[in-house]
């Protein structure tokens, strides 16, 4: 079986060349074409010799594929359904672009379903079914239509980034690197329910923003969504947190989930801000959107806008995030893969 270049690294793709007896300076090549003028054969690689090409084809893949499928939403928001490269037959995950009138961002998924089993989830409610390679997490950032307007990135597709840390963070060196697709950090959020401890790597390691999906202050409160709460208590991942700086350039912020007569009361909001209290981050609220088979509603947009205000009257920024793509399947919480939903 060939290995794939796409996801290497600088000091990979040279070990790639010399596996196959060619000189350091053809990794150098190499992660032009794949990262800078991002070709997807070898054939286009006009400055690497035919018998070196030749070489490389014999032991390797580039490691692209195009998108299987696209809907577009009536609000703009384009969701795509891409192959996986390490997967089995029919093995395939989504991933959404965003347009907005000063950034284009992608939505990018990391594993094929997810091991974390929240209940309002459609990718939690289909289990997890394997971890996608570097490959397959940059091959979403070119595969989309216009790759290179894209202008940020976040980790909140398929899958808990973070249970697929070694993949995500091979990933996010591609498109941070100078020799990669050269993004600042600060393009870039990873999401994550708080899995310990490779939050702690991501935070010692990266510089890029941080997202983590709390939804409920109240520890037993969150266990009855967010099974995951027994492994990893939300108290500790805000006590870790507060050990780092975020008053720079990184962020992190929390998402909020809001369920009508679950978690939107002045007593989950105080509760917040208790708990948040004196952290430099921002809480965004998250209209929930309806899938089957699951007893709760949205709050109500007065619920959810009171709400804001008290956290925001008491020193904590809060904004409602706007829904997009919700006709298409491709709002927060509702990507499980096509080949799944039909």
């Amino acid at each position: 079986m060939k290995g794939i270049l796409l996801g290497k690294n600088l000091e990979g793709l040279k070990e790639a060349a010399a596996e196959c007896g060619l000189k350091p300076f053809v990794g150098k090549q190499l992660a032009e074409w794949l990262y800078v003028k991002r070709v997807s054969s070898f054939d286009a690689m006009t400055n690497i010799s035919n018998a070196s090409k030749a070489a490389l084809s014999d032991k390797y893949d580039i490691g692209t594929a195009p998108s299987i499928g696209k809907a577009v939403s009536s609000d703009g928001t384009a969701k795509y359904l891409f192959p996986v490269v390490w997967g089995g037959e029919g093995s395939a995950v989504e991933a959404v672009v965003i347009p907005e009138e000063d950034r284009r961002t992608l939505c990018v998924s990391s594993q094929a379903g997810c091991k974390m089993g929240c209940r309002f989830c459609m990718t939690g409610r289909q289990g997890w079914h394997g971890n996608l390679s570097a490959a397959d997490i940059l091959n979403q950032f070119l595969g989309v239509d216009s790759p290179q307007t894209l202008t940020n990135a976040v980790f909140m597709g398929m899958g808990e980034p973070l249970d697929n840390y070694g993949a995500v963070s091979q990933a996010l060196e591609v498109l941070t690197a100078p020799w990669g697709f050269a993004w600042s950090p600060k393009r870039i959020t990873v999401s994550t329910i708080g899995v310990l401890p490779a939050l702690k790597r991501y935070l010692d390691g990266q510089r890029c923003h941080l997202a983590v999906s709390l939804h409920n202050p109240f520890p037993e409160e969150r266990e009855q969504m967010m099974p995951v709460q027994k492994a990893f208590d939300e108290r500790e991942i805000i006590s870790l947190i507060r050990q780092y700086d975020f008053s720079g350039q990184r962020r992190v912020s929390f998402e909020y989930t809001m369920f009508a007569g679950w978690n939107d009361s002045r007593r989950h909001a105080d509760a917040l801000i208790r708990m948040l209290r004196g952290l430099e981050c921002r809480v965004n609220l998250i209209r929930f959107h309806k899938i089957p088979d699951f007893p709760y509603e949205s709050s109500s947009q007065g619920v959810m806008e009171a709400f804001r205000d008290r956290l925001s009257n008491n020193g904590i920024t809060c904004t409602i995030r706007a829904s997009r793509g919700e006709d298409i399947l491709a709002a927060c919480g509702m990507l499980a893969g096509k080949h799944r939903q039909e």
